[in-house]
C-alpha cells in the first residue's frame, strides 16, 4: 500500500524539554493507524504537528507525497481531524453546526448530504436538537462528522474516546470501523485505551518518551508464536545465568529487572520442564499477549527499541 504519511527524524523541543526526539513512523493507505503513549510520550504533540498546529524543531513530515511545510493548504484540505474535544456551537443544533462547518470549508453541501454525515454518526433523529443537550459522546460524533463534511482521504483522532461512557466508548469503536472498512478512509487514532486499539488498528506505534519504541501490524506484534512470558522465581538473576546457558537464551529479553523470553505460549510447559530440571523454583508464570501487557512491557525497560515487518 502506498504511504499517506512519512514522518522522519522528527522532534520537537520546550525549551529543556524534548517532547518529541527523533521520531519516524509511516502510515499506509487504508490504515487504522494507532498511536499509542502513555501521558506526556509526545502523541498529541506529535499529532498537533501533523496539523501544523504547531511547528517542529527538526525532521520532516510528507503528507500525500508533498512535503507539509510547502504544500499545508493542499494537504490540509484532505484531512479531518478531532482533537480531544470538537469545538461546536452549543446553542446551535448539530444540523446548523454540520452547515456552517461545511460553509467554512468551502463545501456547497445540500440538506440531503448533511443528513447523510449526521446518519452515518448515529445523530440524524436529533439533527434539530441543540448541542448543548447532547451527551460527550454525541459531541464527539458531531464533531468526526464535522471533520468528514468535506470528504478527507486521511482522519486524525486525538483521544476520541475521552470522557465517554463505555457505550459511547462501543459507539466510537463502531464508527472507526465503519469508517475504514465501508468507506475505505485512512485513519490515525491516538488513545490511552490499549484495548480498544487492540480491536480497531491493523498497524501502530508505541512512544515512549518522544521516542518510537515498536511499530508494526497489530496482528505481528500480538502475535501468540511471539508473546512475552514473564516469570517470577526466588532468584531471578541466578535463573537468567541458568537460561543462559540453554537453548532459551535466544528467548531471553533484554531487561535485567523482570526475567522475560520471547516465545511461543504452546512452549512454556517445555520452559517449566528446563527449570525444574535445574532446581530453580518458580513462583508465577504470566503470559502477556495482550497490547496492554504488550506495551507496558515495554515501556518499562529504557531504552527498547524493537522493528517488525510492515
Amino acid at each position: 500500500m502506498p504511504a499517506i504519511i512519512k514522518v522522519n527524524n522528527l522532534s520537537k523541543q520546550f525549551k529543556e524539554i524534548n517532547a518529541v526526539d527523533d521520531l519516524s513512523f509511516t502510515v499506509e493507505q487504508g490504515d487504522v493507524y494507532g498511536f499509542l503513549g502513555q501521558n506526556g510520550a509526545g502523541k498529541s504533540t506529535t499529532i498537533r504537528m501533523l496539523l501544523t498546529l504547531i511547528k517542529p524543531s527538526g525532521g520532516e513530515i510528507s503528507i500525500f507525497d508533498k512535503n507539509l511545510s510547502t504544500h499545508r493548504s493542499d494537504i490540509l484540505k484532505q484531512v479531518g481531524a478531532v482533537i480531544e474535544k470538537p469545538d461546536l456551537y452549543k446553542y446551535l443544533s448539530a444540523y446548523d453546526n454540520l452547515a456552517i462547518f461545511a460553509k467554512m470549508s468551502g463545501i456547497k453541501a445540500d440538506k440531503k448530504l448533511l443528513m447523510e454525515q449526521l446518519k452515518m454518526v448515529g445523530l440524524d433523529e436529533r439533527a434539530g436538537s441543540k448541542v448543548k443537550t447532547f451527551s460527550q459522546g454525541m459531541k464527539q460524533r458531531l464533531g468526526i462528522a464535522v471533520a468528514l463534511v468535506h470528504n478527507p482521504q486521511l482522519i486524525i483522532l486525538d483521544e476520541p474516546t475521552n470522557g465517554l461512557d463505555p457505550q459511547g466508548i462501543a459507539d466510537m469503536r463502531n464508527l472507526i470501523l465503519h469508517l475504514s472498512r465501508e468507506l475505505g478512509k485512512t485513519i490515525v487514532v491516538s488513545s490511552h485505551l490499549l484495548s480498544e486499539i487492540e480491536l480497531v488498528a491493523n498497524r501502530m506505534i508505541i512512544i515512549h518518551k518522544g521516542k518510537k519504541i515498536v511499530e508494526g501490524k497489530v496482528a505481528e506484534l500480538l502475535d501468540p508464536s511471539k508473546s512475552l512470558v514473564q516469570l517470577e522465581t526466588v532468584d531471578n538473576v541466578a535463573a537468567r545465568e541458568k537460561l543462559l546457558q540453554t537453548n532459551w537464551a535466544a528467548s531471553l529479553q533484554n531487561n535485567t529487572v523482570k526475567l522475560q523470553l520471547k516465545m511461543n505460549k504452546e512452549d512454556v510447559p517445555a520452559l517449566i520442564a528446563t527449570l525444574v530440571t535445574m532446581q530453580v523454583q518458580v513462583l508465577s508464570v504470566d503470559p502477556m499477549h495482550s497490547l496492554e501487557d504488550y506495551f507496558l512491557s515495554l515501556t518499562t525497560q529504557p531504552g527498547h527499541v524493537e522493528s517488525f515487518a510492515n
